[in-house]
């Protein structure tokens, strides 16, 4: 469905209930498309659970910040 800017003003709450139920609006400005109203997405659908990935990661050689210190002290001498 397409509708123009004054239109979209004036019944902003009927788009938002055709959008809730699927459907997608076009706003037009003299004629040109400028925005679309489209459902959202299922947000309860979350961020995958990483922590089997995170476990996996091995590291190798000591920590950043003291390498940093390190460098940062023999840079001075």
């Amino acid at each position: 469905m397409e509708v123009s800017v004054k239109e979209a003003r004036n019944k902003i709450s009927t788009l938002l209930d055709r959008t809730q139920k699927g459907e997608e609006i076009l706003i037009l400005r003299r004629g040109k498309k400028v925005a679309r109203l489209v459902p959202v997405a299922n947000l309860e659908k979350g961020l995958p659970d990483l922590s089997d990935f995170r476990a996996s990661i091995m590291v190798k050689g000591g920590s950043l910040s003291q390498v940093v210190i390190d460098s940062r002290n023999m840079e001075r001498y």
